[in-house]
């Protein structure tokens, strides 16, 4: 009968206070984020419940195991899955409670600060802190797990004795990985691209929408992702639209008939603005920039506070100053012409050859 109540008693008991424990300190957390509304920290602690309890229960079992007297043939067996269990919980856990203190202090500083620029470089260093934590701690959970067997501890003086050779092999072999890596390091903390900054690179625009200590990935206007190695944008040059302020100046070009309304245009330019509510107010302007002999090209220049809403403004104006100029100009347009130039009224045409021709022989005719 002892054989049987033992080990109930000891699982039950190591079940029933991770339960209760676990509970406890979930109550506990929700009455902070309740009494604390300024802060989100304890409600991002909460997230870290499962693995508290995975931590606490595999704690408890592993230091009651010996006196649970269950499957004493496989003690070692089921002694190491339990140490197992408890390390990688625990990096879990390490990592859940790391990655909400670095968002609640991010929470803060973008409640603080109204700058966009400012809010979404400290965004990308968060993001990549997060990533370098629980690399390093994945790093050391596995190293624990390990060591936990007594072949890799009897190896151990062997892998140290070997660690330079095996330091050249892996630096050599993971060259670009370790590249990739110092690279986003650099991205995060240098702040050349940030997450949300409109980009052109290799001819395609942008926004940035994820950055890893490895890659880079571009949203493009039309829904594409563009994954790139973090390296290409500390090695080649690459447009930054959001660098600074995200305001931007945009211009739109016509081919023109050289008997445009310039001042007409201007007139209905700043009328299209004044209803385009993407137009920031700050300037605009309409000039002509270069003649041909059949056209003339006309530049409009406008304004907007970001990327998105310069693109709005230029296909708006382009669109209605071709719409107005086909209603009430279409003499403006470009055209080919199919019959003789009109010469000005004081010119005299010049005659043709068959006048001249006949002027030539009259004389020598006699013809009357």
């Amino acid at each position: 009968m002892e054989t049987v109540l033992r080990p109930v008693i000891v699982v039950g008991a190591s079940v029933f206070l991770t339960v209760l424990i676990g509970w406890s300190t979930d109550v506990l957390l929700r009455k902070a984020d309740e009494g604390h509304p300024e802060t989100p920290l304890w409600g991002r602690l909460r997230r870290a419940r499962v693995p508290y309890q995975l931590v606490l229960c595999a704690a408890l079992l592993r230091g009651s195991y010996d006196q649970a007297k269950l499957f004493q043939e496989h003690r070692v067996g089921v002694g190491r899955t339990l140490t197992l269990v408890l390390i990688g919980a625990a990096a879990w856990l390490v990592i859940r409670i790391a990655a909400a203190v670095v968002e609640t202090t991010y929470t803060r500083y973008a409640r603080a600060h109204h700058d966009p620029a400012r809010v979404r470089r400290v965004r990308t260093q968060v993001t990549l802190i997060v990533r370098v934590v629980s690399a390093i701690v994945g790093v050391v959970a596995v190293a624990a797990m390990l060591l936990t067997f007594p072949a890799m501890r009897a190896a151990g003086a062997s892998l140290l004795a070997s660690a330079g050779v095996l330091g050249i092999v892996a630096g050599v072999a993971a060259q670009s990985t370790l590249a990739n890596m110092f690279a986003g390091l650099q991205i995060a903390f240098g702040d050349m691209v940030r997450l949300g900054d409109t980009v052109v690179v290799d001819g395609e625009w942008g926004t940035v929408e994820e950055i890893t200590l490895t890659f880079l990935t571009v949203r493009t206007w039309d829904e594409r992702r563009i994954t790139m190695p973090v390296s290409y944008f500390t090695s080649k040059p690459f447009e930054n639209w959001s660098r600074g302020t995200p305001q931007m100046t945009g211009i739109v070009y016509w081919h023109l008939d050289h008997s445009a309304p310039m001042d007409a245009m201007r007139e209905k330019l700043r009328d299209i603005l004044r209803e385009c509510p993407a137009w920031d107010g700050r300037a605009y302007g309409l000039v002509v920039t270069d003649s041909t002999p059949n056209t003339i090209q006309v530049r409009a220049l406008v304004t907007a506070k970001d990327a998105d809403d310069i693109w709005t403004v230029r296909v708006a104006v382009r669109e209605q100053m071709i719409s107005w100029l086909s209603a009430e100009h279409p003499y403006a347009l470009p055209r080919v012409n199919t019959s003789d130039a009109v010469l000005p009224p004081y010119r005299v045409p010049s005659p043709d050859r068959d006048t001249l021709r006949k002027a030539y022989e009259y004389p020598r005719t006699g013809r009357g």
